[in-house]
């Protein structure tokens, strides 16, 4: 068996680029794969295809940055915590991602009522562009 391996980083970024989301899918059982990676985590099948992702999904847990983890730099950008999302385009595709919108005024709140809606933000960070998330502004309404 061969497998075709193409430069998944470069596809991913230049995505980002142009403000889509790039996953993979397996071709085997349907699972997105987000942050994109070759085999497939759900049933193990090793062939993926590209597929671009909504970026909206919930976010299931949060824990506030402290001082060991705590970035200046996402603080510039506005008030954050780090949690797992889970997609809306594949509810069984979850990962930590850092989220904005969430700080110790409302963190409770949000606990509260998790799963909470978020949504991606492509933004740039160091000379590149990520992807995070934001909590819905009408997510707790």
């Amino acid at each position: 068996m061969t497998l075709k391996l193409e430069r998944n980083v470069k596809r991913f970024y230049d995505g980002l680029e142009e403000g889509v989301i790039y996953a993979r899918k397996c071709t085997e059982c349907g699972a997105i794969e987000y942050p994109p990676h070759y085999a497939c985590n759900t049933c193990g099948y090793h062939e993926t295809e590209w597929t671009t992702i909504s970026g909206r999904g919930v976010l299931k847990s949060a824990i506030l940055p402290v001082s060991l983890n705590a970035n200046s730099r996402l603080a510039e950008i506005g008030s954050y915590c780090f949690g797992e999302v889970a997609l809306e385009d594949d509810p069984n595709c979850s990962f930590n991602s850092t989220i904005f919108g969430v700080d110790a005024d409302n963190v409770e709140d949000i606990r509260a009522h998790l799963p909470v809606a978020v949504h991606a933000k492509i933004i740039q960070l160091d000379g590149y562009k990520t992807v995070m998330f934001e909590v819905d502004e009408d997510a707790l309404s």
